[in-house]
């Protein structure tokens, strides 16, 4: 199986490795972490993609299972200004691995919640399976929105194995273990000084962060 987790990761912190890790274990193949592009008509709203890049390399240095992959980094170099679609993205990896490959791609609750927003959601389950990083109260539970319930209306897989058995199509909830961190609110912690942020994340990623001042923590040194 390839298992692919993209996001901003800005920055990567404990919470985001604690998932990888997880997925890592329960599914037994390593995850590929993969940062998205700057958004091709503004500035980044923290650090730029060659940066978050290096941060997810400095936090997975020595895990064999958490693999860091810029493709849609590398695309959105040679096609500036051009959005990076994850549809884009699997059908890229779908041609690299072939058609029958396990293909998954792990997500957060809420960004399952909020799919039918995305560019051509209803071929995502066309093209991999997802696996969706669950917390308690995620809202899985509650009734989901009509275009996603009838979308996902007969995929929930039982076990990971399901996943393992068809290239695409299912959707697995991994039960991991509840982390607080978010991006959002660590860009605001590091942003404020004081050095309480610092355990959210790899220390070598806090040691760039402060080393490149992100977030406004030069004021901190």
């Amino acid at each position: 199986m390839w298992l692919l987790y993209g996001g901003t990761f800005d920055p990567v912190h404990n919470g985001h490795l604690a998932i990888a890790r997880c997925a890592a274990a329960e599914l037994q193949v390593p995850v590929h972490l993969m940062p998205a592009a700057d958004p091709p008509h503004r500035a980044p709203p923290g650090a730029n993609a060659a940066q978050r890049a290096h941060m997810l390399e400095l936090a997975v240095a020595g895990e064999p299972a958490l693999q860091v992959d810029t493709r849609e980094l590398q695309r959105a170099a040679r096609l500036p200004g051009v959005p990076s679609w994850t549809v884009d993205t699997l059908r890229e990896i779908r041609a690299q691995i072939g058609p029958q490959r396990p293909l998954a791609m792990l997500m957060g609750a809420d960004s399952l919640l909020g799919l039918p927003s995305w560019h051509e959601w209803e071929h995502l389950l066309d093209l991999a399976h997802i696996v969706v990083a669950e917390r308690p109260g995620s809202g899985l539970d509650g009734a989901l929105p009509a275009a996603l319930a009838q979308r996902l209306n007969g995929a929930w897989a039982g076990s990971a194995q399901a996943l393992a058995d068809a290239p695409a199509g299912r959707v697995w909830r991994l039960r991991q273990p509840l982390h607080s961190e978010s991006a959002t609110a660590l860009r605001a912690l590091i942003a404020n000084g004081g050095q309480q942020w610092r355990d959210l994340l790899p220390s070598a990623v806090a040691e760039y962060i402060l080393a490149q001042g992100l977030y406004g923590s030069a004021a901190t040194v």
